[in-house]
Formats: C-alpha cells, sequence, structure tokens
C-alpha cells in the first residue's frame, strides 16, 4: 500500500537517527519563513469552548454574516452552511444519532476532560477511516499513519461512540488508539487552540526538539479541510535535522514526564540536559519585594543597553544562565509575571504591565530559540499595550511630553521587532490576525514603510 511517505517534500528527506526511527534533514539550504511542509488534516476535532462559535468541519468562526447551522442529528455538530456539512456527512454520519447518548453515559461521564477529548478523537478516528472519503487520499493517510511508533501502553484502551464499521476496522482498533495519543496536534489560530488533529505525515517526519528550527502553523479557511503547515523559522543548512515542539518549551518542570507518558520518550536537547544537571531548580523567593528585585535583575542580565529594532534578540543560551538566576525556571514564575502583564493591560495600568512583560520577555529569550512565534505575539502584545500608555498619557497629561516620546518609541520598536518575528512565522489560524494587527499599528504610529529596514 503507498503512502504519504512516497512523496516526501522536496526539501526533505529521511536518514538514520541514533535513537528514533530516523529523521528529517534539509536536502538543501532552507531559508527562514519557507514553507517545508503543507498536509491536509486526517482528522479534526474542534473543542468544546468552540462549539457553536466555530465550524466542525473547516473550525472557520461564524460571523455576522455567516451564521452557522446546527446538525438536526446530534444537536452537537455546527456548519458553515450546506457544503461543510456535506463535507463532513461522510464521516459524521457514522456516529451522528448515537453521539448525544454516548456523551450523556456514565462511561464518558465519569472520564477526565482529556480523556474525553481522546474518546471522541478515536470517534472521529475509526469514522474517518471508515468513511467514503476518497479511497486513494485515505490510503495513503491510514498507511503513513498505522506506520507510526504507537505510544507508551495503558491498562485500557480508551473508549469510542459505537458506530457499524467493518470487520477490519474493529481488527484494527486497538493499534489505532495506540497511535492516536501520542499522533495529534493541537491546531491553533493566532497560537490559540481551537481544537486536536491527525496529520500522519508530519508525525511520521518530524522529531521534538525543545529548541526548534521549525514549527506548525494551521490554515483554517471557509469550506476547506484544516492544513498544516511546517515553516522554517530560521536558516536550516542542508543535512541539518529539521525538528519540531512536542509541547511548549515553557513548561520546563513539566514537560519530561509529558515526554515519558504521552510519548514515550526522554528528551536529551541543551535545554533539558541543562535542566537534568541542575537537579532541582532553586526555590523562588517569597517576599514581593524580592521577587520585584530578582525581575528587575533578570532584565538587567538580559537587556544591558536598552533594546532597539535592530535588537535579534538571540544568544542567551540557558546553560550559561548564572546560577543566582535559576530560580527563574520554576514554572510558577512565568505564570505570575504573564497574569501580571494580562491582568495590568486590562485594568489599565500600563506602565506596571509593560515592566511585567520586559521580564517575561526575558524569560522567552532564555527558553524559546530565535524567531519563536510566541516571542513575536508577547512582543505585539507589548506594542499594543505601550501605544495604549500613549493614548492615556495625552489624555492625563497632555504636558508630559518626554513620556509620551519613550513611550513611542518603546512601541515601535516592540512593534518592529514583532513584525521580524511574525513576518517569518507567516498568516496562520483564522484570516487577519497579528499581520493586520502591525500593519494597523504601524499606521497608527505614523511609520513610513522603509522605517521597518
Amino acid at each position: 500500500m503507498s503512502s504519504s511517505l512516497d512523496e516526501l517534500p522536496a526539501h526533505v528527506r529521511l536518514e538514520a537517527h541514533a535513537t528514533a526511527r530516523d529523521k528529517a534533514v534539509a536536502a538543501s539550504d532552507i531559508n527562514p519563513g519557507l514553507v517545508i511542509l503543507e498536509v491536509p488534516s486526517m482528522v479534526v476535532l474542534l473543542l468544546s469552548s468552540g462549539k457553536g462559535r466555530r465550524c466542525d468541519f473547516c473550525l472557520c468562526a461564524g460571523t455576522s454574516e455567516i451564521r452557522l447551522a446546527r446538525c438536526t442529528g446530534c444537536a452537537s455538530y455546527w456548519y458553515c452552511g450546506p457544503q461543510c456539512q456535506t463535507l463532513h456527512w461522510g464521516s459524521h454520519k457514522k456516529f451522528c444519532k448515537r453521539l448525544a447518548s454516548f456523551t450523556a453515559s456514565a462511561d464518558f461521564q465519569c472520564l477526565e476532560a482529556h480523556e474525553q477529548l481522546d474518546a471522541l478523537l478515536h470517534t472521529h478516528l475509526i469514522a474517518e477511516i471508515s468513511s467514503n472519503s476518497p479511497p486513494d487520499v485515505r490510503a495513503k493517510q491510514l498507511s503513513t499513519f498505522m506506520s507510526l511508533l504507537p505510544g507508551p501502553q495503558h491498562d485500557s484502551v480508551p473508549i469510542a461512540c459505537p458506530m457499524s464499521v467493518g470487520a477490519n476496522v474493529h481488527q484494527t482498533l486497538e493499534v489505532l488508539f495506540t497511535r492516536s495519543g501520542n499522533n495529534n496536534f493541537a491546531i491553533h489560530s493566532h497560537l490559540t487552540t481551537v481544537a486536536h488533529g491527525i496529520f500522519p505525515l508530519a508525525s511520521r517526519l518530524f522529531n521534538h526538539s525543545c529548541l526548534p528550527n521549525a514549527a506548525a502553523r494551521y490554515v483554517i479557511r471557509r469550506g476547506q479541510a484544516v492544513r498544516m503547515e511546517i515553516v522554517a523559522l530560521r536558516e536550516i543548512k542542508a543535512t541539518e535535522e529539521i525538528c519540531i515542539s512536542y509541547v511548549d518549551p515553557a513548561l520546563i518542570e513539566s514537560r519530561q514526564q509529558i515526554f515519558k507518558l504521552t510519548y514515550g520518550f526522554s528528551c536529551t536537547c541543551p535545554s533539558c540536559n541543562f535542566i537534568h544537571t541542575l537537579g532541582s531548580i532553586p526555590s523562588l523567593p517569597v517576599s514581593e519585594a524580592a521577587l520585584a528585585e530578582l525581575d528587575s535583575a533578570l532584565q538587567t542580565y538580559c537587556f544591558p543597553s536598552d533594546i532597539d529594532d535592530r535588537s535579534l534578540l538571540a544568544g542567551l543560551a540557558l546553560p550559561d544562565l548564572p546560577e543566582n538566576f535559576h530560580p527563574v525556571l520554576h514554572e510558577s514564575y512565568l505564570l505570575r509575571l504573564t497574569d501580571a502583564f494580562s491582568r495590568s493591560s486590562h485594568k489599565g495600568s500600563y506602565h506596571v504591565a509593560l515592566d511585567a512583560g520586559l521580564t517575561v520577555l526575558a524569560v522567552y529569550l532564555l527558553i524559546y530559540p530565535a524567531n519563536y512565534p510566541q516571542i513575536g505575539m508577547h512582543l505585539l502584545e507589548m506594542a499594543k499595550t505601550a501605544w495604549n500608555a500613549v493614548i492615556a498619557t495625552e489624555y492625563d497629561n497632555a504636558h508630559d511630553t518626554l513620556a509620551k516620546t519613550s513611550l513611542l518609541k518603546r512601541s515601535r520598536v516592540y512593534r518592529n521587532l514583532a513584525s521580524n518575528i511574525l513576518e517569518i512565522f507567516g498568516p496562520e489560524g483564522d484570516p487577519a490576525g497579528p499581520l493586520e494587527e502591525l500593519a494597523v499599528l504601524k499606521k497608527l504610529l505614523h511609520e513610513e514603510p522603509h522605517d521597518d529596514k
């Protein structure tokens, strides 16, 4: 049976790997922003938070012009219109009439939230394999999917909605289950997770690194199946392995446990090796005063001089981090800062937000690789916060010209740095989004096109 591996992307070839089955390497030099791989989804599952707000097939959000229509069979799935419902019906009809009783059952209700998601994803997978979708496409995806390595063995096989399937599918249910849990991706729009999906070829090709040189983005368009694109974050030299991150690298304390339980491996990237050598991360200070002092010292260490729009925001290696800063590696430290940044921004305490945001940026530069999209998104939020502070300064004190000038400069710098990163990552998820926000902010800041150079 043919598989997607028979048609590898032009920039990729498979080679032997010392510990994994094999690895995808660059067949030639790859420039930042290049799409290395584009594949359609095999299965997608919209998160419950998106129900009634997004189409269960294409994942597009409803609008005032396009109101989502509810499936009258299960009353749980919503569609942009007849086209999306028809495209989804081949698999959805397999469980439509039984879904309500399944999700109301005691067996389903006793599951944890992530287990319920697994059960529904497995339901979608079984239905898709049994559907009447184009046989050549389905056969290739299934062949590639079945070639994936199984995840760690668990005590019980996850449940799925009962449905009528062929004997050949019944015989492979356990094989399917052992591969779906460790081979599904969080589908995001503007870096916010909206669904989970299975993309067999991406799972088959790319190994994990907490310092990846590529990242997944998703194309969400009305009336079309969701597509994944793997895009280069930096220059990748010929023969260099192409890696993506399976989990958020910011989960410093918990990611190794996730790797073992979900994927069955231990990560040995430079970042994880450094954390391993620490043994245990030193405790954070208890008092607010001591935490504030640590924040300020970290800013000084990461930004010894003022940031300008020519800053590369790279070169901070985690293994080089001085010992007195090791406590900032606690996940609770970053959570405290991001909460403070978000809360202060929404309350209008912009100067407090900008200070917390700068410390967040320092941590991001320590844990994320160059051009990682989360860095770009955070810089965009900081640029918007600085702009809001400009408006607040004009309103509160029209004569504070010095403060306004400083805030304008910071907003421009953050916007330009965000643009450098997000234009490499490219458009992602729903139409509009960060790139359009950058353009609007550029206009508000009265910049000319050449000012970003």
